[in-house]
């Protein structure tokens, strides 16, 4: 996008989010999303979504994968082509073959278009409930006139006004939950052509939606089928079974490969999002598999246990030297530690087997170099730190460090630029425009950097005007 013409936008910006389970929670209803970075768990969403997404006829660039923080189980899409997985969601499947369902049902919906469709049922449906009230206003104050000429008493009470006033609401609620519960059902199938197209089984998304058909947000007793968002559980998992078990390739399980990945991951999420008992629970001393083994290190370090989270760190290196994120976890171990120096080395390791493509790493090591206090680093700080800004403009912690980075080197223009990136990017408008009125008034008039502070300074937030 040119930066001229439209400035990035915060995540979430659409009314209308297809969700898989429960329809997400607007930002109004509570606290903002909280998103969250990691480098391997975003390299094997890639890896989960990329042939889905070749199926669709959906280039791999224009779609974006984005972690949400949240323990429920659940995906979304919203603001265009972005795909919204909750951390329960990847806690909680068991297989790749789970979330490679889920992941293609959401693919689904971006494939059919329903969130472009979605608004413009939604800004249909405004139009006619607008419409429907000022009429309905009309008739209710027309019979507010007419009098019992016996008693003189109004021809309706209150409540029969409102309900006047409320029947076209609710005559446009039901018709917009009939299109969502149509694309959700489209989506659906879509998703079992996907599977079918890349030789990959529809299983695993069969048992997630039975799994919600046993949980109470699902129960349908005194249910009113046209007051929902999605189709009922017994009438979806009947038309995805017969569906799914029409393909070849119904029976064929993950490859191990792919599930030693999966399981890792779950292993990381439970490690830094569980609680030590949960931790204790999923993964005994008992249990001295890699995923066990990298969970424990993970909480040993959160819970204040250095030493011990060093040495099960090295252990994991020494079991799997190829592996880049056991190297990030004991770079992220050090730093974390205040041991900035000795973190620098395991993170070049890391950033060097995962590749340009693990910002999140480049940013940790990013992060290091600057922290060390050694002059002599600044430059490979700014190096590494403006690729990541570069490929990955959302990072705020990026932009954060990489001002701290100018700021050593005494680039004050630089350094107040980049802090307003990042406020930015964080949402946070009146620092961001604070920071780049400062940076603009170093930079001649018409340079790139007096041109980055003014998409700034112009830059509204929908809804601001």
């Amino acid at each position: 996008m040119d930066r001229k013409s439209g400035r990035r936008r915060t995540l979430l910006t659409c009314v209308l989010i297809f969700a898989l389970g429960a329809p997400a929670r607007a930002e109004d209803d509570g606290p903002r999303v909280s998103i969250i970075r990691d480098a391997e768990i975003e390299q094997l969403l890639r890896d989960y979504t990329a042939p889905v997404l070749k199926a669709a006829g959906i280039h791999s660039e224009a779609a974006k994968i984005i972690l949400v923080g949240d323990r429920s189980f659940n995906a979304f899409v919203a603001d265009g082509q972005k795909i919204f997985v909750n951390t329960g969601a990847l806690m909680e499947a068991k297989t790749p073959n789970e979330i490679i369902g889920v992941l293609a049902h959401e693919t689904g919906h971006i494939a059919g278009g329903h969130l472009a469709r979605g608004r413009q049922e939604l800004a249909k449906a405004t139009i006619l409930s607008v419409a429907g009230m000022l009429a309905s206003a009309g008739a209710m104050v027309a019979a507010r006139g007419a009098f019992n000429r016996r008693d003189g008493q109004v021809g309706m009470d209150s409540a029969g006004a409102v309900g006047i006033l409320l029947g076209p609401q609710e005559a446009v609620k039901r018709s917009l939950l009939a299109y969502q519960r149509g694309e959700e059902q489209a989506a659906d199938r879509m998703a079992v052509r996907f599977l079918t197209a890349t030789r990959q089984s529809a299983k695993g998304m069969l048992e997630v939606f039975n799994r919600f058909a046993g949980e109470s947000l699902f129960k349908t007793t005194a249910i009113d089928p046209y007051l929902q968002s999605h189709p009922l559980p017994n009438e979806r998992i009947s038309n995805l079974d017969q569906a799914a078990k029409q393909s070849p390739y119904f029976d064929v399980p993950d490859s191990p490969a792919l599930q030693a990945r999966h399981d890792l991951m779950r292993a990381k999420l439970v490690g830094f999002m569980g609680n030590s008992g949960e931790v204790a629970r999923r993964y005994p001393i008992s249990d001295l598999s890699l995923p066990a083994r990298y969970a424990r290190v993970i909480a040993d370090n959160r819970f204040g246990r250095l030493e011990d989270a060093l040495r099960g760190a090295d252990a994991l290196v020494a079991a799997d030297p190829k592996n880049p994120y056991f190297w990030e976890l004991k770079g992220q171990i050090l730093l974390e530690a205040g041991r900035a120096n000795q973190a620098i080395a395991p993170l070049r390791k890391a950033a060097a087997i995962a590749g340009p493509g693990a910002t999140p790493i480049r940013v940790l090591l990013g992060h290091a170099l600057v922290s060390a206090d050694d002059p002599k680093l600044l430059n490979e700080a700014v190096s590494v730190l403006a690729n990541a800004t570069q490929r990955d403009e959302d990072s705020a912690d990026a932009w954060e460090f990489l001002s701290m980075a100018y700021f050593r080197k005494g680039e004050n223009a630089k350094a107040q630029l980049a802090a307003a990136e990042g406020l930015f990017v964080a949402g946070k408008y009146v620092e961001a425009r604070t920071q780049a009125t400062r940076a603009q008034a170093q930079f001649k008039e018409g340079t790139q950097g007096w041109l980055k502070a003014d998409d700034i300074l112009t830059y509204r937030p929908p809804g601001s005007e």
